[in-house]
């Protein structure tokens, strides 16, 4: 786990340099606080740099960038093959290689790519960024794993391509601007993240999950999708139920295991939920020593966020692990600001990312270096309470005659004043022909954007309400998907769009933050595949939340956390903006307002008397973001209490 950079200077007169290639390498020490490396092509037009993070193979030959005997390919790399010691058998049976390395995943990737070309990704079970300098052609390869779990971002502008594993590396080169992709607000504001392969930074862009760059001498840029879920899921067929449950159990088994891969010390964030509390059960089998469990809570039992902390306790307790807690304040989160906008790189507007991060520290605090975390799980088996209106409401709309009704409902709608309405959102939406459900990320309403937005901004963005980003997922849905059912398509934008952009964005973030390598066993892509091959009837059996993973994990843990009633991993923000926070958030918002024109002040000052706290969250974190990024503001002086 790691951070990688580099450059491509395809066109022009500029040389890569030492000092320009650490520069942007630097910025990111937390990624990588165990070593650093860089190198440059004798003609100086192409580096690659690293910071590492040493988990598997700990020995200086491991070491990034890396090369083949001949220096024909370069590497640098960030995340973990799970299975690269199978890979290094088959390379060994296979081919007469001279390794360098006694086990480095790394050296697997190099020399795969080596000899099978860039075929050898749909090898590899794990999560990943790949660069890849293959000299022999002059080609740079950039890669992005499957499901997003790695960043990877990237800008062309003089003539050079510039990627790294965080924006502010990119923005390190002293030529690369620093403006807002203003079209891209729209998306922000609809799905509280910018979906790839957009950034809220106007040219710098997000690689796409499963999908590969390659760019040549000549500046030429091909893009490709290498993975598709939908090629590898198809209908499952089903004799016994039962054997459903079971395959799942197994093959979440499988996943959890290879995840535990480490030669340094692993643990497991714990709330105390399903998903976390099978993780954690499935990671301690067989393991040699009393595992590390990690668990957040907060100073009082607030309306909005009870504590997990008797069920995380019970769970440790149950496998016999050494528990850890830690409790929050609404003062964690004020000191923790400055820093989150930071590592942040752009706005991922969940308030989550504090505890993330607070969790994350108390598991480096003592000693761990890698954890498991639970991302997935609910997104796979229909987890979500809100997911069976959604669902309802799809099969509704899915009607060849619903668009006629919904245009005249959401005419009476708006005549009523019922239009800042997530509902009224969903009859515009039918009325266009298009699906109700785009994501559990939801940001403002239709509404709000209108009552927020500048009036420059607001004529300039009129009509864009985030489709342009979910419409080429219903074209890939509706081409591809075996079972074109509501329950498969609200699945699959969650795992196209919310849950590389945000979920696992905050959690790689916030981590990363205190060089913390987190993984999601829940997002091994056999298990993802095995989870979205079970058909929509089975998973919603009983009108039961999470039905199959509940039945697969019955009588291995207990019952009481099986059944108790989802609660999610939360953050009490709307009791905490009430206080001295709220006054911040009030003081910056209007100045931004002033200052930028982005945001309508009489529309700040509506959402700010409205009792929808989460909804100025999203609203401030855009504005600390430009104040720190656009606007150069440094991390200390960001903030006047």
């Amino acid at each position: 786990m790691c951070g990688l950079a580099g450059v491509y200077q395809y066109k022009g007169n500029f040389d890569v340099t030492q000092s320009y290639l650490m520069k942007i390498r630097d910025t990111m020490v937390h990624r990588g606080p165990d070593g650093s490396d860089l190198w440059i092509s004798k003609n100086k037009k192409v580096g690659l740099a690293h910071r590492r993070l040493s988990i598997i193979d700990l020995s200086d030959s491991a070491s990034q960038p890396m090369s083949n005997e001949n220096g024909s390919v370069k590497i640098v790399f960030n995340g973990e093959i799970y299975n690269h010691q199978a890979l290094r058998k088959e390379l060994t049976a296979e081919f007469d290689i001279n390794w360098k390395t006694d086990h480095s995943d790394t050296e697997v990737v190099m020399r795969a790519f080596e000899v099978w070309g860039i075929d050898f990704l749909n090898k590899l079970r794990g999560m990943f960024a790949i660069a890849i300098w293959d000299e022999r052609y002059r080609k740079i390869w950039l890669v992005r794993d499957r499901f997003g779990i790695k960043p990877l971002y990237w800008s062309n502008h003089n003539g050079r391509i510039v990627f790294a594993s965080e924006i502010k590396a990119i923005l390190a080169d002293p030529q690369q601007q620093r403006n807002v992709n203003r079209p891209a607000i729209a998306d922000y504001l609809a799905f509280i993240c910018t979906p790839a392969p957009k950034t809220l930074f106007e040219g710098i862009n997000k690689l796409e999950p499963g999908t590969w760059l390659c760019i040549n001498e000549n500046g030429e840029i091909k893009n490709h999708r290498w993975y598709e879920i939908w090629d590898h899921v198809g209908p499952k067929k089903i004799s016994n139920e039962k054997d459903i449950y079971e395959q799942v159990y197994e093959k979440l088994h499988d996943s959890v295991s290879i995840h535990k891969e480490s030669d340094v010390p692993l643990g497991v964030f714990l709330s105390g939920g399903v998903d976390s509390s099978a993780n954690t059960m499935l990671f301690s089998e067989n393991s040699q020593s009393a595992i590390n469990t990690f668990s957040i809570g907060y100073d009082a039992n607030y309306k909005t966020y009870t504590s997990e902390l008797p069920y995380a306790k019970q769970m440790a307790k149950k496998v016999g692990g050494n528990y850890h807690e830690k409790i929050l304040t609404e003062k964690d989160l004020i000191n923790f600001l400055p820093r989150m906008i930071h590592l942040q790189d752009e706005p991922i507007a969940d308030p989550v990312c504090m505890p993330v991060y607070y969790v994350s520290k108390l598991a480096r605090d003592n000693g761990v270096k890698v954890c498991q975390v639970g991302e997935g799980a609910d997104e796979l088996f229909w987890g979500y309470k809100n997911w069976k209106y959604w669902q309802k409401l799809q099969h509704l709309t899915n009607n060849s005659w619903a668009h006629l009704f919904s245009t005249p409902s959401v005419q009476m709608m708006k005549m009523m004043g019922l239009s800042n309405n997530r509902f009224y959102d969903a009859l515009i939406r039918s009325s266009k022909q298009r699906p109700v459900f785009w994501t559990s990320a939801q940001g403002t309403s239709s509404y709000e954007r209108e009552l927020i937005l500048g009036s420059s901004l607001r004529n300039e963005l009129k009509g864009k309400d985030g489709w342009s980003s979910i419409e080429p997922l219903w074209k890939r849905f509706q081409s591809k998907a075996y079972e074109k059912s509501a329950l498969n398509w609200m699945s699959f934008t969650e795992l196209s769009l919310r849950i590389p952009e945000l979920l696992l964005m905050r959690v790689d973030k916030m981590a990363m933050g205190v060089s913390l390598e987190a993984r999601v066993p829940f997002l091994d892509h056999e298990f993802v595949e095995l989870a979205l091959s079970i058909p929509e009837s089975i998973k919603m059996k009983n009108n039961e939340s999470k039905h199959v993973l509940k039945q697969s994990l019955r009588g291995r843990l207990p019952d009481n956390i099986i059944d108790r009633p989802k609660r999610g991993f939360g953050v009490p923000i709307n009791e905490w903006l009430g206080g001295k926070l709220g006054n911040s958030i009030e003081k910056e918002l209007k100045r931004f307002c002033k200052s930028t024109g982005i945001f309508d002040i009489r529309g700040i000052e509506t959402m700010l008397q409205s009792r929808n706290s989460i909804r100025v969250w999203y609203l401030y974190n855009f504005a600390l973001w430009h104040r720190h990024f656009i606007e150069e503001v440094s991390e200390d002086e960001l903030f006047e209490w």
